[in-house]
């Protein structure tokens, strides 16, 4: 899948919002946890993405099975219904 730059930084944007659970992600690009991670590291400076992985690792609301929540979207997001 070739991911353009918008995307790609729409994903990265998303990824380091706190409150964007992964699902979130993988509703609007099909994109899963682990392709995050990868899409990240890739993008990122070691340090920065390193901050990321402490800062997300086994946070509720970055990982919706762990949430109890099932709202994600943000006012900003776009629509896409």
């Amino acid at each position: 899948m070739k991911l353009s730059q918008y995307d790609l930084d729409r994903i990265i944007s998303m990824a380091w919002e706190d409150r964007t659970p992964f699902d979130a992600i993988y509703k609007q690009f099909n994109i899963k946890e682990n392709q995050v991670r990868r899409i990240l590291r890739r993008n990122l400076k070691l340090s920065s993405f390193i901050m990321w992985r402490k800062r997300v690792k086994g946070r509720k609301t970055k990982h919706g099975a762990l949430s109890s929540s099932t709202r994600f979207k943000s006012k900003n997001q776009k629509n896409t219904h």
